[in-house]
């Protein structure tokens, strides 16, 4: 995984031709809910059960890759955003390169739902560097149900990216990857065993308290969690406290959710230390996302020097990327 280059010319064309034969951008989803619920289940190439790893490497076209992963809530509550969304996420990959923020981005796209009621509670793709990420993301299952608690899996997903991904540029340079959470909800009060064996295949034997999910994983992984306008919980301040309480700044809430693309480009050139956020908004501006701007600049106005808090040490690791650099 990981070959090959971005085309935007092809990913527009792809597109014309969808709508010129009418063909539904989330076609997997069409075919889906075209069958019985009790046939639901994710696509093959979606599935976390049994992987051992999902690889970011570095090839001969990428030679300094980089670990982009974005997996976002696809629940009842989400509305329409996982379709918005969609319009702009497959174009991330070109508004890196395009600005300089990262020389070889690799992108993986998953789902995420509740494993206390859903049928497809996790989906994880693969990393890829060309316009496969584009057939990645529509083949994500967009479920639409979610248990009605206020809590959906994400620390089902936290738990995936920090035990079975590996990425060399993490294991060679030990440099971290980027990881985007995009719901409206609350984690579940603990990450149960049970559900890690029946979806993922871990032999786990006990539950796992969240907050040392993310610690653990932010050893390797700059996390932020990002919770979209027309969402149900928007503006409920229980779900900002527990993710500012969780993560801190890394906490971004978006007035626009057709502009999650270019949130996500901003962070990471900020992160990368590529750009201020005035510079961001320029070169924005400048690839005529000049609305979207706007809201991106109201997400990160907060953003800078940041950490994620880590008030206890991680636990010991047993993922594939719990290597020490020599």
């Amino acid at each position: 995984m990981g070959h090959g280059k971005w085309d935007d010319n092809a990913y527009a064309a792809a597109k014309t031709f969808r709508a010129a034969k009418g063909i539904d951008d989330f076609g997997y989803t069409a075919t889906m809910r075209s069958r019985p619920a009790k046939e639901w289940k994710a696509d093959p190439t979606l599935d976390p059960k049994n992987v051992d790893a999902r690889e970011c490497r570095d090839s001969p076209d990428h030679a300094d890759s980089t670990p982009i992963a974005v997996l976002f809530d696809v629940t009842g509550s989400m509305g329409r955003v996982p379709q918005i969304m969609q319009r702009k996420l497959g174009k991330l990959h070109g508004l890196l390169q395009r600005k300089g923020y990262l020389t070889d981005p690799q992108l993986m796209f998953g789902g995420i739902g509740d494993a206390d009621s859903d049928r497809v509670p996790l989906q994880i793709g693969q990393f890829e560097s060309d316009n496969r990420m584009d057939e990645q993301l529509r083949t994500i299952f967009l479920e639409g149900n979610g248990g009605g608690q206020k809590s959906e899996s994400y620390e089902l997903a936290a738990y995936f990216v920090a035990r079975h991904v590996t990425t060399d540029a993490w294991q060679k340079r030990g440099r971290k990857g980027y990881l985007f959470l995009i719901g409206d909800e609350l984690n579940k009060p603990r990450l149960e065993a049970r559900h890690i064996r029946r979806i993922i295949g871990d032999d786990i034997k006990e539950d796992i308290d969240p907050a040392s999910v993310y610690r653990e994983l932010s050893r390797k992984w700059h996390v932020y969690f990002v919770l979209p306008n027309q969402s149900s919980y928007y503006h409920d301040q229980d779900i900002a406290d527990h993710w500012r309480d969780l993560l801190g700044q890394r906490f971004l809430k978006l007035d626009d959710p057709g502009a999650v693309c270019e949130l996500i480009a901003a962070t990471i050139g900020m992160e990368e230390r590529v750009v201020d956020l005035d510079q961001a908004m320029v070169d924005l501006a400048e690839i005529g996302s000049i609305a979207e701007s706007k809201a991106v600049g109201k997400a990160l106005v907060h953003v800078g020097g940041h950490t994620v808090a880590t008030t206890a040490a991680p636990p010991q690791l047993d993922g594939p990327d719990d290597v020490t650099l020599t």
